[in-house]
């Protein structure tokens, strides 16, 4: 009895770690595949990061040796009325390239969704062309259309409002709202084709016993639609608020953050601090910051789609 209980239990310990082996070297194949990924993520993201925070704590003019200062360049930045302003308009841009965008995105799509015809690709493809443009591109063509002799004035002026025309990108109090309907129109087809992705998916039986039940497209797009866009919802939120508070090339290209400083935001201060000023150290700080503050604006959107769902 001994010689056979031996028998069958020695086949049992011998093949554990044969089965073992072959599951952690699975395990080591896909930790090879995503190195490349991880190293090129590494090398333009976590490291300039990492020199971004090193350089914040330091004087640097970008040029020769840097001085250790420790947080002082942060006291600096929250000092400066100038970045409580760009934070501001950053968070007022919010308005014109998330919420405008996903609501223009969501009418598209309750619009788009359902229709059939030749026409619909066509359609799609027209409403996405601003997104993918270069934002240099995209500016310039903005920044000629607001001319006071552009096409936005001639076209007021053509339907019988002429009397509110003015130097859009000039002027103090609508510059920044001028900016921002740029973004809108950049966005809007971006969020439309996300929610339009996201639509294929809804099972048409949905619709099928809402109109039973007697429910309009009002009702349908509240009760079926709506609700299946969740998830698409706030990953266009999250991405499009990122937009708004790191934009820089829009402003850049427009306005340069004027007239002023009434379009400035951290971004472009940053930039001015870096490379026209030659305070590295500050602009690391600012930008810093500015990270800072994208991942909890990002991260609080997450948290209350995530309980609204």
């Amino acid at each position: 009895m001994g010689g056979v209980r031996h028998q069958l239990t020695t086949p049992t310990v011998g093949s554990a770690p044969r089965r073992r082996a072959p599951l952690a070297r699975r395990r080591w194949a896909g930790l090879w595949f995503v190195a490349p990924a991880f190293a090129v993520y590494a090398a333009f993201v976590l490291f300039p990061l990492g020199r971004a925070v090193f350089y914040s704590l330091h004087d640097w003019s970008g040029i020769g040796e840097s001085r250790f200062i420790g947080f002082d360049n942060y006291r600096e930045a929250f000092d400066t009325p100038l970045l409580r302003t760009s934070i501001f308009n950053a968070l007022k841009l919010i308005v014109f390239f998330a919420v405008i965008p996903v609501s223009a995105g969501l009418l598209l799509t309750s619009l788009l969704a359902r229709g059939v015809g030749r026409g619909m690709a066509g359609y799609r493809l027209v409403f996405f062309v601003p997104y993918v443009l270069p934002m240099v591109a995209t500016g310039i063509i903005w920044r000629w259309m607001y001319n006071p002799n552009g096409i936005v004035n001639q076209t007021l002026s053509a339907v019988g409002l002429g009397s509110i025309t003015r130097a859009w990108l000039g002027d103090f109090d609508y510059a920044l709202i001028a900016v921002g309907l740029v973004g809108s129109w950049m966005l809007s087809g971006f969020c439309m084709m996300l929610f339009l992705a996201g639509a294929q998916r809804i099972d048409e039986s949905l619709y099928e016993a809402a109109v039973l039940d007697g429910a309009g497209p009002w009702w349908q797009f509240r009760a079926v639609t709506l609700p299946g866009l969740r998830r698409e919802i706030s990953v266009a939120l999250v991405v499009t608020t990122i937009a708004a508070l790191a934009s820089f090339d829009i402003v850049y290209v427009t306005t340069n953050g004027g007239p002023g400083n009434t379009t400035v935001v951290p971004g472009l201060l940053a930039y001015r601090l870096a490379f026209r000023q030659q305070r590295v150290g500050l602009a690391a700080a600012l930008s810093v910051i500015l990270t800072v503050l994208v991942f909890a604006v990002a991260g609080l959107m997450r948290l209350i789609s995530r309980e609204r769902r």
